[in-house]
This record gives structure tokens, C-alpha cells and sequence, in this order.
């Protein structure tokens, strides 16, 4: 089993930064696939983007593109996503989740961070 424990949520204003975090824990020795999620009031979850287990390849919505940067520490078990330029669009239950390389399930999950945008 792998376990993923999400921080670094918070309240920032329009136009500010934040950077989540991801750690793994439990049985990591496999490779996985790293991605990240995220579930505003009403609307059902989406993906927001995702990273290869060597780091070598991206991949992130479109409405988000240019602002937030995925990125893995292996050597850490830890995943980041770097949030910039924020929205009050982008407010929403960030979630970490885990496939196996080259699957199409994403196996495990976090507990989620909540992240807020004011105006």
C-alpha cells in the first residue's frame, strides 16, 4: 500500500503564490506515475496535472498552463505543485494520486488541502 499526505494549503489573495506538497509513504519501491487533482463546491473533480516517475514528462490542463509547474523529489518521495498567477477560479480540495507507470488508474489518493483565492 502507498499512502499520500497532502500540505501546504492555505488562503492567498488574487494574483499571489503557493506550493503544495505531496509525501509517500508504505510500499514506494515501485514506479509510479504522480498527479494532482483538485474539487471546487459543486463541480465535480478534475485533473490538473501530472509528472512521469523520472520527472521527464508534464502534463497539465490548459487552464492552468504557464502558471502552475508540477515537479518530484524521488530521492524524498515527494511530490510539488508550484501555483502561480492564482484565480478565484483555482480555489478548490487539492488532491494527490498515485498510478502505476504507464497505467490508466490512478490507485491510490490524499486526503486533500484546501486551497483558497480571494478577490
Amino acid at each position: 500500500q502507498v499512502q499520500l499526505v497532502e500540505s501546504g494549503g492555505g488562503l492567498v489573495q488574487a494574483g499571489g503564490s503557493l506550493r503544495l506538497s505531496c509525501a509517500a509513504s508504505g510500499r514506494t519501491s515501485s514506479s509510479y506515475a504522480m498527479g494532482w487533482f483538485r474539487q471546487a463546491p459543486g463541480k465535480e473533480r478534475e485533473f490538473v496535472a501530472a509528472i512521469s516517475w523520472s520527472g521527464g514528462s508534464t502534463y497539465s490542463r490548459d487552464s492552468v498552463k504557464g502558471r502552475f509547474t508540477i515537479s518530484r523529489d524521488n530521492a524524498k518521495n515527494t511530490v510539488y505543485l508550484e501555483m502561480n498567477s492564482l484565480k478565484p477560479e483555482d480555489t478548490a480540495v487539492y488532491y494527490c494520486a498515485a498510478r502505476p507507470s504507464k497505467g490508466t488508474v490512478w490507485d491510490y489518493w490524499g486526503q486533500g488541502t484546501q486551497v483558497t483565492v480571494s478577490s
